[in-house]
């Protein structure tokens, strides 16, 4: 362990994935030392009980090693419709690689349930997560092929932040043979996710009432514009999610959490009402839309929600404030104003502060300080560009609005401080949502640590495959997050906002 904690410190910004192998390689030669005991009789009712998912994913991880990590998809045809001609004679071959795999789900399993059991005796409930949908290179996917449809991508439709919408290429479920097996496939996985966790959130809980959907067939570059809903009719959605949702809450204790955001169907409010199920409300998306753009206050979250800053998916709190606040999308405003008839190159000098503009976020110029300026430079009236002036009055003075909305003086500042952040922590905290359920490095964000505020530094960017996605890694070591200063404000902030709870 040593050797690993020198060759891969911790702290520096990006996950090197090196670090799998590594670890790895120390795993088997503890499953292939002799005191393993693999006779274990717990070993042996973990793959007994667990042998409808486990046989499965050993088999493919082993054959993902025989082909050199190729995804399933380009292993020889014999092995993509599991010939058992050819798998027999495999399994037998890689007998040890095969049990290795199983074992390491044991020890996974044995150390999750451990740390479930001790949360529990410390008066602490654990949230895990809950994909909707699973990867195409996936022992899921090859041993499930026809609960798939392969010959579609999963995606969203364009919207605001995400002109062409998004390409996510995970492939989308064929609920009609799921549901011909009894729903097993789902239930499975509820099962064995409830030794773990408490609560679960369920990622694109809107993806349960329809899925935008794309054929694979469509060029890159088109991104998610060429898609369709799964099912097609809206008047289908409704019933369609509540079969999915009955299932999965009739198969489990966890509560259930809904990352419901992006384009949301109206169905998708109401089924969460009427299960009692948390909603994400992000900050800065919790807005009186509907009529002058401020910010809800505390009292207007929704009191079954969970209240955010930010999430896995969009830009942290400091990036937020400093590059997105206030602007709008580059490549949806160029779409829309050619849908409206609008020359953009013609004004964009005009409209937008490209000097102040970054990251494909184009900041509103300080003269456009209303919507009849912003539509005479357009030559437009308010129903000939409706998409326009919607997306002018909703970003054009985002910062004034947050800034009155977090009771802080003066003129907006442009670069993030630590008063900006705690203040932002302290409103979201003191909401009325049921749950406030912060990113570490918005947390962190209370002290200037290097990177806080960087456009890079998220999680993810949706649709994309980046090279960053899904490699963030905190800027401390767990060691030293025990002991940082911040963690006196956090405490505070907690205390302050009745988010304590004691056992």
């Amino acid at each position: 362990m040593a050797v690993l904690r020198r060759n891969f410190p911790a702290g520096k910004g990006r996950v090197r994935y090196e670090v799998k192998s590594a670890k790895l390689d120390v795993l088997k030669k503890i499953f292939s030392h002799q005191s393993t005991d693999l006779k274990d009789k717990k070993f042996s009712a973990f793959r007994k009980k667990q042998s409808g998912w486990l046989s499965d994913y050993a088999v493919f991880k082993a054959l993902k090693v025989k082909f050199n990590a190729a995804g399933w998809m380009d292993w020889p045809e014999e092995f993509r419709s599991r010939n058992s001609s050819v798998m027999d004679p495999f399994e037998k071959e890689y007998a040890d690689e095969i049990l290795f795999n199983q074992w390491l789900q044991w020890q996974l399993y044995h150390q999750l349930s451990e740390v479930k059991r001790y949360a529990a005796d410390h008066g602490v409930v654990l949230m895990g997560d809950m994909p909707f949908l699973v990867s195409r290179d996936s022992s899921d996917v090859w041993a499930h092929q026809d609960y798939f449809k392969l010959d579609l991508s999963s995606g969203a439709p364009p919207d605001l932040y995400f002109a062409k919408g998004q390409r996510w290429g995970m492939p989308p479920y064929h609920w009609e043979r799921i549901a011909a097996d009894g729903y097993e496939y789902l239930t499975r996985k509820m099962q064995y996710l409830e030794n773990f966790f408490d609560l679960y959130r369920v990622d694109h809980f809107v993806g349960m009432f329809r899925l935008w959907t794309i054929p694979v067939s469509e060029p890159a570059e088109r991104a998610g514009t060429a898609g369709t809903f799964d099912p097609p009719g809206e008047s289908d959605w409704k019933e369609h999610g509540r079969r999915i949702l009955d299932i999965m809450t009739r198969e489990t204790k966890m509560l259930p959490c809904a990352e419901a955001l992006g384009t949301v169907p109206k169905c998708s409010y109401e089924i969460l009402d009427e299960y009692k199920i948390p909603g994400s409300d992000v900050q800065r998306w919790v807005r009186n839309w509907d009529t002058d753009m401020t910010f809800k206050t505390a009292d207007h979250y929704r009191p079954n929600g969970m209240a955010m800053l930010s999430t896995h998916d969009t830009s942290a709190f400091c990036a937020w404030w400093e590059y997105e606040a206030g602007t709008v999308d580059e490549g949806f405003f160029a779409k829309k104003c050619a849908e409206a008839g609008v020359g953009f190159d013609q004004v964009k000098a005009r409209l937008f502060d490209l000097d102040a503009s970054a990251h494909g976020r184009l900041r509103w110029q300080t003269e456009m300080s209303d919507l009849e300026k912003f539509l005479s430079v357009n030559r437009r009236k308010k129903e000939e560009a409706w998409h326009l002036a919607e997306a002018f009055l909703s970003s054009y003075n985002e910062r004034d609005l947050y800034w009155k909305y977090l009771g802080l003086d003066g003129m907006p500042a442009k670069k993030v401080s630590g008063l900006l952040v705690r203040k932002a922590l302290e409103t979201v905290n003191g909401t009325c949502s049921v749950f406030s359920l912060q990113l570490l490095q918005d947390w962190l964000a209370l002290e200037n640590y290097p990177g806080r505020n960087d456009w890079e530094y998220r999680i993810n960017v949706p649709g994309s495959m980046g090279s960053s996605n899904w490699s963030l890694v905190s800027p401390f070591s767990l060691e030293k997050m025990m002991v940082l200063s911040v963690n006196q404000d956090i405490r505070a902030i907690v205390t302050r906002t009745n988010r304590e709870v004691s056992k």
